[in-house]
């Protein structure tokens, strides 16, 4: 099914493309000020109107508008070359002006109407430098590399970000630390834009009629097999949450937490090997094998709840899960056009996020009525009917890629 891969796919060869670093360092750096962004933002709400409840709200808001209208903040930006830095001025200002007012008091609707406003702007950091390494590598083989090294270390940050964020809260102040996530925003973004390049334009094989409709569409691009990889993503989202929240209710915050850590190594360590690795099980394929044994990890803590074996379990899962990210986002330059892969990119990051918020409210409703022991099951079969439906449904990628 695979073998090691070495050479030109290697993560140094991959680094030492064209412009490949100065890209993936600024990346890091935009994407950090996400990571910091948790903790302070909500501190800093409920300083500001002393309340935990307005906070809480703000927060939720922010991450709806930015899940929900990241497809369209990428669309905008991937037909309009201005609108990187006019995108990165509005969401720096927004979050500055929300510090200042919760450094001064402010009233809750307004602190909850910047938290929406801001989570309208933020740049589109990762779909913009997915579809970079699209275009910089060579070879699929090349491409699976960059994008696992690019996936691990987006899920590094925000892991450490919100580590970042609390310590810088706890030096400082909430208001404070949320104006110093607000700059180093700015200057994250500032610089990715400045070695990104210009915004590659629509084929030309695509007519003028065309193109306007791609910028009117409201959904996914219309690409054969791409909605179908949507309810894999969707579906994956939705079991992590499962037993993100199953663990917490049955084990506790102590000891939830570090086995959710071992779920993120496992995500760390599964996606480094699998970026060395070359496949020669097709990615479409690989996508349904990867959510049948994402499952079947979730399945070992339902069949036996020693801490030994929800440990084990979560630590395949995690492998599995990001692995299978990386394979979606892998597809992307062989199911869409090029003028809408970085949209398609952001498609995929808001159906594992939608994902993961309907697992949450499931997990809740299950658990306040069943108890804690339901959360797994669940999860295993939530990702076993959206990997069912999407076989069903016939995912597959053209055996042609289409014209760059």
């Amino acid at each position: 099914m695979s073998r090691p891969d070495r050479g030109s796919a290697s993560y140094r060869a991959v680094l030492a493309l064209p412009r490949a670093r100065a890209l993936f360092a600024t990346a890091t750096l935009a994407r950090m000020s996400y990571g910091l962004l948790s903790l302070p933002l909500l501190l800093a709400v409920r300083d500001g109107t002393g309340s935990y409840a307005v906070a809480g709200t703000a927060a939720g808001l922010f991450g709806l508008a930015s899940a929900l209208l990241g497809p369209y903040r990428s669309r905008l930006v991937e037909h309009h070359r201005g609108a990187l830095p006019a995108l990165t001025l509005l969401y720096g200002a927004l979050l500055g002006c929300l510090a200042a007012g919760s450094a001064l008091g402010t009233d809750a609707w307004l602190a909850v109407a910047l938290s929406v406003l801001a989570g309208v702007f933020p740049p589109p950091v990762g779909p913009l430098m997915r579809t970079r390494w699209g275009e910089l590598t060579r070879s699929e083989e090349q491409r699976q590399t960059a994008l696992s090294l690019d996936a691990v270390t987006e899920s590094t940050v925000f892991a450490v970000g919100p580590v970042l964020g609390g310590l810088l809260t706890a030096a400082t102040s909430a208001p404070l630390s949320l104006a110093a996530t607000a700059a180093v925003a700015v200057a994250g973004f500032t610089a990715f834009a400045s070695v990104l390049g210009p915004v590659r334009e629509t084929p030309t094989s695509e007519d003028a009629e065309d193109a306007a409709k791609a910028r009117r569409r409201l959904g996914p691009p219309p690409a054969p097999g791409f909605a179908t990889l949507l309810v894999v993503v969707l579906g994956s989202g939705s079991a992590l949450a499962l037993a993100e929240v199953g663990v917490v209710a049955a084990r506790g915050a102590a000891v939830a937490g570090p086995l959710m850590a071992v779920c993120a190594v496992g995500g760390a360590v599964g996606g480094l090997v699998y970026g060395r690795t070359r496949w020669r099980t097709p990615p479409h394929r690989r996508l349904l094998i990867l959510g049948a044994l994402a499952a079947a990890c979730y399945a070992l803590p339902a069949a036996a709840s020693a801490p030994a074996a929800v440990a084990l379990g979560l630590l395949l899962a995690g492998a599995c899960s990001d692995t299978l990210l990386i394979t979606a986002y892998l597809q992307v330059d062989t199911l869409v056009a090029a003028g809408s892969r970085t949209e398609a990119s952001a498609w995929i990051n808001t159906a594992y996020n939608l994902g993961s918020a309907l697992g949450s409210a499931a997990a809740g409703v299950l658990i306040s009525r069943y108890g804690a022991a339901p959360a797994f099951p669940a999860a295993t079969a939530v990702l076993l009917a959206a990997t069912a439906l999407a076989a069903l449904l016939g995912a597959r990628r053209p055996t042609v890629r289409p014209a760059v």
